[in-house]
C-alpha cells in the first residue's frame, strides 16, 4: 500500500510539472501552430530518464521505493514518452530488433488509430 502512495505522490508532482512546463512553453510560442509544450515535456522527460537510468545502472543510485517515486510517478506523469523511449532502447540494446520495431510501430500507428477510432466512435454516437 505504501508503494501506491509513493507512486501517487510522484505522479502528482510529475503531472503538475507537465502542466506548468507545457503551459509556459506554449505561452512563449503564441501564434505558432505547433504543440511546443508537449514536445518540450516529452523530450525533457526522455533526457531526465536517460540521465537517471544511467546513474542508477552505474552507481545503484536509487532504492526500489525511490525508483517507483521517480520513474513511475514523476516521469510517468510528466511523460509516458520517456518510458516508451527507454523501453524501445532497451529492446534495441538487447538486440531484439524485431520486437523493438513492433513495439515502436505498435505505439505510433496503433496508438494513433486508437485515438482516431475513439473520436470517430463519439462522433458517431453524438451526431
Amino acid at each position: 500500500m505504501l508503494q501506491i502512495w509513493i507512486v501517487g505522490l510522484g505522479g502528482f508532482i510529475g503531472a503538475t510539472l507537465r502542466f506548468v512546463i507545457s503551459t509556459q512553453v506554449q505561452q512563449l510560442n503564441k501564434g505558432l501552430f505547433f504543440p511546443w509544450g508537449t514536445i518540450s515535456v516529452n523530450l525533457l522527460g526522455c533526457l531526465i530518464m536517460g540521465i537517471l537510468i544511467q546513474l542508477n545502472d552505474i552507481q545503484h543510485f536509487f532504492s526500489p521505493e525511490m525508483k517507483s517515486f521517480v520513474f513511475i510517478g514523476i516521469l510517468g506523469a510528466l511523460t509516458t514518452y520517456s518510458t516508451f523511449s527507454n523501453d524501445a532502447l532497451n529492446l534495441i540494446l538487447d538486440q531484439r530488433y524485431g520486437a523493438s520495431l513492433l513495439y515502436i510501430f505498435g505505439h505510433l500507428t496503433v496508438g494513433l488509430f486508437a485515438v482516431f477510432m475513439g473520436r470517430w466512435f463519439i462522433r458517431l454516437i453524438i451526431q
